[in-house]
């Protein structure tokens, strides 16, 4: 098996979900209870948060840096940030390392392809709603991406993933409110929802929706799945 590198922490619930779900797909391939060769470097998610306040994107590239280095420094043998709003800076921190970045983006238009969608809804952080270094990296698959249309709501959902996922709090009229947002990309036509936050999965389920969820942490715990199994 390979050694994976995890830069996690932002947040650390969500981490914990990618670290159970990778070594139990590896425990069902051997059929016992072998474990995959993993390293984890807990990213100090006040701190980001802090930068993402300032729009100091440069400083949060510098912090995923050092944590890629040092993993590699570890013995990894590929990388992947356990989180979607990191990607922002994916291009400027995978350019000064010397091992690959398995992008959160490239494994969710993979599986909505092996779906045969063409057309689904995101929602995530404002900063993943706002630019496209995730939904336009999946656009450029041939999927048509739909975003919420009112910066109101770009603005709720952010509340919702920062003050209170991250904080492992389950609000009953927060899911109503992520609920009924996508309900309304659904009625524009989508297929299928993106859960670009890897918070959301906390919240939202399959029995919550009549159309596919891309659970995008499951959906990247598999693609580091098939690296560590040489499958990539």
């Amino acid at each position: 098996m390979k050694t994976l590198g995890l830069m996690g922490g932002t947040s650390w619930h969500s981490t914990v979900e990618y670290y159970r779900d990778i070594n139990q797909a590896v425990n069902e391939h051997f059929g016992d209870n072998t474990n995959p060769p993993l390293l984890l470097f807990n990213l100090n998610q006040s701190l980001i948060h802090q930068y993402q306040r300032e729009g100091n994107w440069a400083a949060i590239a510098n912090l995923i840096t050092d944590a890629g280095k040092r993993l590699q420094l570890a013995g990894a043998e590929a990388l992947m940030c356990c989180a979607n709003t990191p990607h922002k800076v994916f291009d400027t921190v995978s350019a000064t390392l010397e091992v690959p970045m398995l992008h959160i983006a490239d494994a969710t238009a993979q599986a909505i392809k092996r779906r045969g969608i063409k057309k689904v809804c995101f929602i995530g952080t404002k900063f993943t709603m706002e630019a496209d270094f995730i939904t336009g990296r999946i656009g450029q698959s041939g999927i048509e991406v739909l975003v919420p249309e009112v910066p109101e709501v770009f603005e709720e959902l952010h509340r919702i993933i920062q003050k209170e996922l991250t904080f492992g709090r389950i609000e009953e009229s927060s899911k109503q409110y992520a609920l009924d947002t996508i309900n309304r990309m659904i009625s524009q036509g989508a297929e299928g929802v993106i859960l670009g936050c890897t918070e959301f999965p906390l919240m939202i389920s399959e029995s919550d929706l009549n159309v596919p969820i891309f659970n995008t942490t499951h959906i990247h715990s598999q693609a580091a799945v098939d690296f560590i199994l040489g499958k990539d």
